[in-house]
């Protein structure tokens, strides 16, 4: 039996279900009477990370997000993890707008989760590590309490728990 338990705290979005929720938002885009002549463009960039979305008016751009959003949820990938842009205006009198998907865990945002976890005076150790934070302890129990700790907290950002030894 391992004298310390450890698991990862980690912000992941699984490419391939936002690529699957991308599809499903433009096919009911495309079948919506409302937005049939919108002309609604989707684009996911898994390489930058980033869903581009051009439409002809501010209505059909809220609806379009409010789709995709829907499908994110519905795909099992959390909303937070959609950072939506200011819509510009683009040629021919169009709109466009970019969102980011936040993967991995900002230095701030490990700093902050760290400090909470300090905060909270269990006997735990977290070490940043790149884009994770691993945290350490004998018991189990004091592992659960700050996984809860964790998903009581508000955070801007997605968290999973992974590798929990």
């Amino acid at each position: 039996m391992p004298q310390n338990h450890s698991f990862d705290i980690v912000s992941d979005i699984d490419l391939q279900e936002a690529d699957n929720a991308v599809n499903q938002a433009i096919k009911e885009i495309h079948q919506r009477y409302d937005l049939k002549d919108s002309n609604t463009e989707i684009e996911l960039n898994k390489k930058d990370k980033l869903i581009s979305i051009n439409t002809k008016d501010d209505y059909a751009l809220k609806a379009s997000i409010d789709i995709l959003q829907t499908r994110f949820f519905r795909r099992g990938i959390s909303v937070k993890a959609l950072k939506i842009e200011e819509p510009q205006p683009a040629a021919n009198g169009r709109l466009k707008s970019e969102i980011a998907l936040q993967s991995g865990i900002s230095g701030d945002n490990a700093r902050t989760i760290t400090k909470m976890i300090k905060d909270s005076k269990l006997k735990v150790t977290a070490q940043i590590q790149d884009e994770k934070i691993r945290v350490q302890a004998p018991k189990i129990d004091d592992l659960q309490a700050v996984i809860k700790l964790i998903n009581d907290a508000e955070l801007s950002f997605p968290t999973q728990f992974v590798n929990l030894k």
